[in-house]
Parts: structure tokens; C-alpha cells; sequence
């Protein structure tokens, strides 16, 4: 396969990844589990919304041109023509100079244009005086304003959050075609890597990173299998990684990724598969793989957490998405100003964490293997590739965890 470690650009290894995404299947559920789901088809209005003339205050139902040069000095002055009920219809309709009672959601008369609102108005038996004009259209909402008949109100690809799942309810969409949750196995590797209820000894860590990935693609909308950790042997590896593949959609090995032309992960993956990318421009996670195994993307993390962190959000997240079919930008920036100067190298693209509070933005800056600044740190400060770094003072983006 060629001399491992060829580093690529961040975009040219994102464009990889994404590429060997294969979009998941469908399925039909019902709106109150739709929350977090990537929708699979457009949704259309079935009728128009609301359906009627509605008011959006409690108030007077008016004809606009009855109210012209209307003040408190000089009222104009209507009958009343009836109360609206909620739910009950109008039931009538408003001749010249009448008005009617409307509370907020209730039906606007046929004959009526516009709405005064209750301070603007006073009742003195059956009539009204109405101290304010209105214009045409004040304070009501017509019958398709909402959405007309037929109307595409939610596209596909989009991930479905509170506001959709209403809208959904709205135009009576009870079960709504949704992608399936992708499925994405989670390999951790090393000798030194002990599960999490394991007190280390000498030389030993915690089994972190499988976590780590499992917690950030449940995040993600998708369903994370762990499939335990694996000694540094090529046998039980490429055991695991078959396994992996032909039950998941993508899979993660953690610690699969190395600088040294020996590394196992690489090899392995090869071996099996291909392996589109080994070395990415990218500080931290410089040696990250992207390939296949049996046409399931596989991506090698580097053992540190900190720098599996940088790698799950620039290149996982994308392929995530890809394979959701989710066009859904959840990505949470924020402008400030930075604090402390941001030293880089040019050539390549670093994440950087930081904190952001009341608009500053300061660097927290930690080795790849420390736990203590992901922790602490709200975001991530991206410094293009061809850019040497910040310096105190510059308005910089974060990207918010």
C-alpha cells in the first residue's frame, strides 16, 4: 500500500472520509420519539395553516377603514356585534360599522380586516369606542400565512429538534419516515489499556477513548456498540475489525493510528481493506487513518484522548452526519477576543482549546495526552493551515462543545 504517514490537508482527509459514508437505511416512527432523528422524506402541509383567519391578540375585530384619525380625543365609534368563542367559530359575518369581540387564536368575522387590541378599545353597552387606528391586516394572521396546502414545510436531511416535531403535530403527521440511527463500532487497542473498573498498575491506563467515541457518536444521533479492548496483535485486531465492519456502519479503533511505518492499525486495515489516508495536517491528531474494510469506513484515532477529541469533531462528526443523510449545521460558534497570543505552524491546520467567557477568549494550552484541558475548555480555536497563529487582541471564531 505504499510508505504510511503521507500527510493530506484536513479538507482533502475530510472529503475521504465522507466519501466512503453510505447513507443509512429508513424507518417510520412516531412523532414523540422523532426528537433527535434525521428526517428521511420532505413533509408537506396537508391543508392550509391555519385554516382560517386568526387573531394573534384579544381584541376587536374591525373593518381598517372605520378607524382612520382614531384617538382618544375623537373614538371611533362601533357596534358590537357578538363574541367570538375559541373553538367555536365566527358564525357571522361584520357589516359597516359593527365590530366583534375575538380572543388570541379565536376566528376573525368574514367583513373584518384587521384587530384592535383590548387597551385600545372601550365598551359602553353594545358599542365600542376605539381609541387607536389599525391597517389592514394588523394583528391577524390569514388562513394559509402559516403554511399553504401542499407546501414542503420540512425538508429531508434535516435533524428533527422540538420546533419540526410541532410543525410535524401541526399538519397531523402522527408517524414521520426518519434514517435509521447509524450504527458505529468502537475499537479500543493496546497492551496498556485496562477497562474503566480496573485499577491501573504500573504503566497501565484507563480504557478512556472507547468512551469517549461512544458518548461523542450517541451525541451524534447514532448508536454505539463497543466491542472491548484488543491487544497489540495483529490476529485478535483483525479478528475484531472484520467483526466490527460487518455489523456497523462506520468503525473507530482507538490507539489505531501511529508515525511509525510499522504501525499495526494501518496495516491491519489494509491488509482487509484500503487505507485512503494515513497522516493528516493536523495538530493535534497528525497521524489519524481514514480507510475500508469490506466498503465500512474505518477511522484510526490517535491513543491520546485529547487528540481523539480534535479528530472525533473535524473528521468523525462530518462522516457521522454523512452517513444520517443529515444536512443540519449543529455547529455552535461564537466570536470574542483573544487574551493570549496563539503560536502555529504554518502548513497546518491546529485546534486549539479554549475557554470563552463575556467575550474572551483564552487559550488553554495542554499536551495531547491530558484529560485536564478538555475538561476545562468550552470550545476549540481553529488557525487556518496557512497562518501563524493568533496574536492578543484579534476577533477570533470559536467552535462551541
Amino acid at each position: 500500500m505504499g510508505r504510511f504517514l503521507s500527510v493530506v490537508p484536513v479538507e482533502e482527509a475530510v472529503r475521504a472520509a465522507v466519501g466512503l459514508a453510505r447513507t443509512v437505511g429508513t424507518e417510520t416512527v412516531p412523532i414523540g420519539e422523532a426528537a433527535g432523528r434525521v428526517l428521511a422524506a420532505d413533509v408537506c402541509a396537508d391543508a392550509d395553516l391555519p385554516g382560517f383567519t386568526r387573531s394573534t391578540v384579544d381584541g376587536y375585530a374591525v373593518r381598517a377603514a372605520e378607524t382612520v384619525g382614531a384617538s382618544d380625543v375623537l373614538p371611533s365609534l362601533l357596534r358590537l356585534r357578538g363574541r367570538v368563542a375559541m373553538g367555536a367559530g365566527a358564525g357571522f359575518a361584520l357589516g359597516p360599522g359593527e365590530c366583534a369581540y375575538v380572543p388570541t387564536g379565536g376566528e376573525v368575522p368574514a367583513g373584518a380586516d384587521a384587530v384592535v387590541m383590548v387597551e385600545y378599545a372601550e365598551t359602553l353597552g353594545d358599542e365600542v369606542l376605539v381609541a387607536r387606528p389599525v391597517a389592514v391586516g394588523e394583528n391577524l394572521v390569514l388562513p394559509d400565512e402559516d403554511f399553504a396546502a401542499g407546501e414542503v414545510i420540512i425538508r429531508a436531511g434535516r435533524r428533527l429538534s422540538a420546533r419540526e416535531v410541532g410543525a410535524l403535530a401541526a399538519v397531523g403527521r402522527n408517524r414521520v419516515e426518519v434514517r435509521r440511527r447509524p450504527v458505529i463500532g468502537v475499537i479500543s487497542t493496546g497492551n496498556e489499556v485496562v477497562p474503566v473498573d480496573v485499577v491501573p498498575a504500573r504503566s497501565q491506563v484507563r480504557d478512556v477513548n472507547s468512551h469517549l467515541c461512544h458518548a461523542f457518536a450517541t451525541e451524534h444521533g447514532c448508536e454505539a456498540r463497543l466491542y472491548g479492548i484488543v491487544r497489540d496483535e495483529a490476529g485478535p485486531l483483525r479478528e475484531t475489525l472484520v467483526r466490527a465492519a460487518s455489523e456497523c456502519d462506520a468503525v473507530l479503533v482507538s490507539g489505531g493510528s501511529s508515525k511509525d511505518d510499522r504501525d499495526m492499525g494501518a496495516r491491519t486495515i489494509a491488509e482487509l481493506g484500503e487505507v485512503l489516508v494515513h497522516g493528516i495536517a493536523l495538530s493535534p491528531g497528525k497521524p489519524t487513518i481514514v480507510g475500508r474494510v469490506d466498503g465500512t469506513p474505518v477511522i484510526g484515532l490517535p491513543g491520546h484522548p485529547g487528540s481523539s477529541f480534535v479528530v472525533l469533531w473535524v473528521i468523525v462528526a462530518p462522516l457521522l452526519a454523512a452517513l444520517a443523510g443529515d444536512g443540519t449545521d449543529r455547529t455552535r460558534r461564537a466570536r470574542g477576543r483573544l487574551v493570549e497570543n496563539v503560536p502555529s505552524v504554518r502548513g497546518r491546520e491546529d485546534y486549539v482549546r479554549v475557554t470563552f467567557c463575556a467575550g474572551e477568549v483564552r487559550p488553554v494550552f495542554a499536551k495531547s495526552g491530558l484529560l485536564n484541558s478538555l475538561v476545562r475548555a468550552d470550545g476549540l480555536l481553529r488557525v487556518p493551515a496557512g497562518q501563524e497563529g493568533f496574536e492578543t487582541g484579534d476577533e477570533v471564531e470559536v467552535l462551541l462543545f
